[in-house]
Formats: C-alpha cells, structure tokens, sequence
C-alpha cells in the first residue's frame, strides 16, 4: 500500500496498480446526482476494481451506505488493463480545503501519468432534454462537438469540479466537462445515462445505458437523503451556470 501525501490530504492506494497514462473519469455530488450516478455506473458496467480514497481533514465527518454496505465516500478505482481510472466523491463538501483535495488529486493523477480528466457533472435548475454539452480547452471542444457534444459558449462552474478545471489549465494535464441538465430536486438517472452515452462517443466506449435508464424509482430510494443534502448545500457545491 502506498499513500501519496499532499499537506493533511492523501490518497490512500489499498491495491497495488500499474496504471499506464489512465484517462480520468470523475463525479461529484452535483444537480441530480449525475456526476456519482453516471461515473457509478461505468465503474460497475467496466467492472473497475477500488484502488484507493481519499483521506483529509477537510472531508465531512461522515460515511456512506448503500443497501446496508458501507463504504469510503470519496474513492478511487481502475480498470484491469490500468487505462481507465474513476474518482468518485457521495458526500458534499464544503469550500474550506477545497484547493488542499483538488491539489492532491491533480498530483496524484500526475504521478500515475494521466493526460486527462473528464468531469461528469449536471447543470442545476433545468429540465434535461436528452442533450451533452462540454467546456474545455479548444482543441478538446473540437474533439467534443465532432462527436456531438455541444461547446457553452459562456458559463461559470464553481466547487470542485471548477477548481479542478482552473487548476488544469496550468498543469501538464487537460480538464474537460461533459454537461447535461438535470434536475437540483432529486436523482437523474436519464440525465446520468445521457452523460454515458456521450462518454461512449467522445472515447469509443460501448457502455449499455439501458440498465441505468430503468433505474429511476430505486435510485430514488437509494439516494434520497444524499439529494436531500446536495438541495441544502447546492449553493456551494460545483454546478454549472449558463
């Protein structure tokens, strides 16, 4: 096991993995949870393996559980051949320390020398329609809108997800978001399954969406009290402004 330290954050490895330039996937707690719900579902459909979490004093004091089983909030996963990493975060967090835990998954991700993160997240307030939208640097867009996925043209992205795309912007790594809308009132397990679609395109994937788009009533059950603290805290936590 090895840890990789930044100030009172680390990354906790519980598996050793040789990982080769990993592509990462990343989801946060965000307008209809699609962020965790959309990156929850390619960890399970691509059957990624937990290679680690996150430890910091500026997490919340808190655990998840889901159907009995409990689990570290903020986790880190691979797939077998170590192209593919997955950072998932359940729990909502708060501004203070947020450049302390996007540091240390921007100098992790570094380290295991990976070119790019991709931050699955929903834009709050607005009834999906079905579409993907994304923000990057120029070229990115370019890849992006040849697959069918829509530059914004202006916006404003806070929290976590905005950090760790301004920090991007001056470290060797690219930061790009793949966008939809999605309901601020509950789970968006169709929202979610358009953000995987779009994933299929932009990185010739072939993830099958249709389990996900029947999800809707047990997510809602599953997740209720995670959304119940994200319609709390959306004012701090990362959510797309157009």
């Amino acid at each position: 096991m090895k840890n990789r330290q930044s100030s009172d954050d680390e990354v906790y490895e519980i598996k050793e993995t040789v990982l080769k330039s990993p592509i990462i996937f990343a989801g946060f707690v965000g307008a209809g949870l699609v962020g965790p719900l959309s990156v929850g579902y390619v960890i399970d459909k691509l059957q990624m393996e937990e290679i680690g979490y996150l430890r910091s004093r500026h997490l919340p004091p808190s655990t998840v559980f889901m159907q009995g089983r409990l689990r570290h909030p903020f986790r880190f996963y691979a797939n077998n051949d170590g192209t593919i990493c997955a950072i998932i975060c359940e729990i909502t967090l708060q501004m203070e320390g947020l450049y302390d835990i996007i540091s240390t998954i921007l100098d992790w991700a570094e380290e295991k020398g990976s070119h790019e993160i991709v931050i699955l997240d929903g834009v709050a307030g607005a009834t999906h329609d079905d579409k993907a939208f994304c923000a990057a640097e120029d070229d990115l867009c370019r890849v992006m809108e040849n697959n069918n996925i829509e530059m914004i043209p202006q916006g404003f992205i806070t929290g976590v997800a905005g950090g760790i795309l301004n920090e991007c912007l001056v470290r060797r790594i690219q930061g790009v978001t793949l966008l939809v809308r999605a309901s601020d009132k509950k789970p968006d397990p169709l929202a979610a399954a358009t953000l995987v679609d779009a994933v299929n395109r932009a990185y010739q994937m072939s993830i099958d969406t249709t389990e996900l788009r029947k999800k809707k009533k047990r997510l809602g059950a599953d997740f209720k009290e995670l959304s119940e603290k994200y319609t709390e805290h959306k004012k701090i936590d990362s959510n797309m402004y157009m």
